[in-house]
This record gives C-alpha cells, sequence and structure tokens, in this order.
C-alpha cells in the first residue's frame, strides 16, 4: 500500500509506477492531444494555436479523472457538452502551456504510449516546445506548427478549420517588410 494517502504518489512526488503506466494505458485508449486552430485578430499572424490534453469519461467513472488530475497536479474536468443534457460524460483538459510543458510532456515521456497515439503525442511535443520557444510569432514558424499540426490524429480527419487555407495566407505577402 502507499504511503500516500490517496495512493497517487510516492515521497518524491512522482506517481506509483503501476499508476504511471496505468493513467498511459488509459490515455492511450480514452484521451487525445490535440491541436485547436483559431482565428485571432488580436495576435501578431491573426491566428491562435492551443495545445490541449483531452481525456473523456462517463460520469460514473469521472473519479479517474480526478485522479489522474491529482496524479498530473494540473488540468480541470468539466462536463463534455452542457447543451446536451443527456450527455453525461466528463471531460479532463488541460490547456495551460506551462503545465503541459512540465508535467504533461515529462509524464508522457517517462510512461509512454504504446498504440499509435504515441506519434500523436510525439507531435504534440514538439509543437508545444515549438510555442514555448515562441516560433509561432513568425510566419515560418508558424507554418511549420501547423504542418505538424495537421498531420495529427489521422490527418486532421476531424478538424473544422482547413490547414491549407490558414497556410495559404502565411504566404510571403505576409511576412513583415523592412523599409529601405
Amino acid at each position: 500500500m502507499s504511503k500516500n494517502a490517496s495512493g497517487a504518489g510516492n515521497q518524491q512526488g512522482r506517481p506509483d509506477e503501476s499508476l504511471g503506466y496505468y493513467i498511459a494505458g488509459f490515455v492511450d485508449g480514452e484521451g487525445s492531444f490535440h491541436v485547436a486552430i483559431q482565428r485571432n485578430p488580436s495576435t501578431k499572424l491573426g491566428w491562435q494555436v492551443i495545445p490541449e490534453l483531452h481525456i473523456s469519461q462517463h460520469e460514473r467513472n469521472k473519479h479517474v479523472l480526478e485522479l489522474i488530475r491529482n496524479t498530473l497536479g494540473c488540468g480541470y474536468l468539466k462536463p463534455n457538452d452542457r447543451h446536451k443534457p443527456n450527455d453525461k460524460t466528463w471531460v479532463f483538459v488541460v490547456r495551460s502551456r506551462k503545465d503541459l510543458m512540465e508535467k504533461v510532456i515529462p509524464f508522457f515521456e517517462r510512461y509512454p504510449l504504446r498504440t499509435t497515439k504515441r506519434h500523436d503525442f510525439e507531435k504534440f511535443a514538439t509543437i508545444v516546445r515549438k510555442l514555448h520557444k515562441k516560433e509561432h510569432l513568425t510566419p515560418a514558424g508558424l507554418k511549420a506548427i501547423l504542418q505538424i499540426a495537421g498531420s495529427m490524429n489521422n490527418n486532421g480527419a476531424y478538424r473544422r478549420i482547413d490547414i491549407e487555407t490558414i497556410l495559404s495566407h502565411l504566404e510571403p505577402s505576409e511576412t513583415v517588410r523592412r523599409t529601405p
């Protein structure tokens, strides 16, 4: 039995090995590493990149999402769709770039995913690191990020915004020009 009252970690602040692998397996089946792209005129290039970890579960298993949140030490839980009264699912979400960099990515590097979702995680980690380095603030950097994001999750099969449309707006005509 763990010395930690919740069983979520050991004395060094790390989860028990079996819990870490359990969470990785759970995310392999129920989670998603997602990069949302949305128009935002207040940003330098007019587009915002929002990396997110999502894990959904029926309300009867909400305690598993709480366990994951407590183990990772970040994120929040919310009803999946407040507009559908019959939807009984909850979602655990991590959006904070700092938490993604410092908690989520190191966790899944320590406890690797085993399915093809691992490739999405690796791309996700690359994007978060590029955002951390502020590469998204240049047209070339944003383009590179969008190309990686477009290749995630079955090549964007469920993406609402066409990456190619955004990329076409980031051509050299939109680069910052220097005055002579």
